[in-house]
């Protein structure tokens, strides 16, 4: 998945001049994760630029960037670093075309390592994206694949509004995969429909996309046929494709790695709830993260829900059913 995101932006950069990239050692390091490397060396100073470590001062050049022409992509280091930037993010940037009566967009990503499960300090593994998507006039993109990284962040960059891209930090070296450089974005807004099947309906995101593609094969040995959903974009939501699929399974669960109360989870379960809930054969289950902060080092993986819990709760909502 790095190289992929490398490879989007040094395809953007060389066929939009506008393009720019700024942040923490993204220039001579490559970033923090190397998710940059090369890209100063090839594009020059003034097109990607290291930056001070201050988040709000990040976020507030992208904004003026964007009000001027460009098409700034910010890296902030780890989500936990977000916090400083959210004034700029949440009082400008995703206000910047609704105060200016659509004269001015703010064509931004902030992009950003989403999650646990690399081992790092406090601060590190952060799970907050409920909050960026209760924010009016933001996009939220999760992708869990090198292919989707890579036609997501293109379409990213070439939306004229400001995206938060957030990238599993545990799949940036987790998988190789086959990404062919041709420029071609996946569509933004669009879940991905990764495994069919007819009786219930898991609908996930980012890094927790590969362990419900495990507990999937897991439920077909048990003999129970589980349709995977991939959210992609977190917000808004692709309603339809959800509602289509819960109309054939009549059973729902949704997985996510942020904890528990208030998570993106709740929000889907009061779509389906209200939309389709007489298509429901049994409750709609959660599997999450625990209402804690992510606990260092040896709980780590405890706290992240794996293949045992996903299995359990799709279980639980195949007896409940009958």
């Amino acid at each position: 998945m790095v190289e992929a995101i490398a490879m989007a932006h040094g395809w953007e950069m060389q066929h939009d001049e506008r393009v720019v990239v700024l942040g923490q050692d993204v220039g001579a390091n490559g970033g923090v994760f190397r998710a940059t490397l090369g890209l100063q060396q090839r594009f020059g100073g003034d097109r990607v630029q290291d930056t001070p470590l201050a988040e709000a001062a990040i976020a507030g050049m992208a904004v003026g960037m964007a009000a001027q022409g460009l098409r700034p992509v910010a890296e902030i280091q780890f989500m936990g670093f977000l916090y400083p930037a959210l004034d700029q993010i949440v009082n400008h940037m995703s206000r910047l075309r609704y105060r200016t009566r659509g004269r001015l967009s703010c064509p931004v990503v902030v992009r950003m390592p989403h999650g646990g499960g690399i081992h790092a300090p406090e601060h590190h593994s952060e799970s907050v994206e409920t909050m960026l998507c209760h924010v009016p006039g933001l996009r939220v993109v999760c992708p869990s694949s090198p292919a989707r990284a890579y036609g997501l962040l293109l379409a990213a960059i070439r939306d004229p509004d400001p995206v938060m891209f957030l990238e599993p930090a545990r799949l940036y070296r987790a998988v190789r995969q086959d990404v062919e450089d041709d420029g071609r974005a996946l569509p933004l807004d669009t879940a991905f429909t990764l495994r069919e099947g007819g009786d219930v309906t898991i609908v996930t995101w980012g890094a927790m996309t590969a362990e419900t593609l495990r507990a999937a094969d897991e439920l077909a040995g048990r003999g129970i046929d589980a349709e995977v959903i991939d959210l992609a974009t977190l917000s808004p939501i692709d309603t339809e494709t959800i509602l289509a699929s819960v109309g054939r399974t009549g059973r729902l669960v949704v997985v996510h790695e942020a904890a528990r109360n208030v998570g993106l989870g709740a929000e889907i379960a009061a779509l389906v709830a209200e939309h389709a809930l007489y298509d429901l054969l049994a409750p709609i289950r959660r599997v999450t993260g625990y209402d804690t902060v992510m606990p260092l080092y040896r709980l780590e993986m405890d706290y992240i829900p794996g293949v045992e819990r996903i299995v359990a709760a799709a279980e639980r909502t195949m007896a409940d059913s009958r």
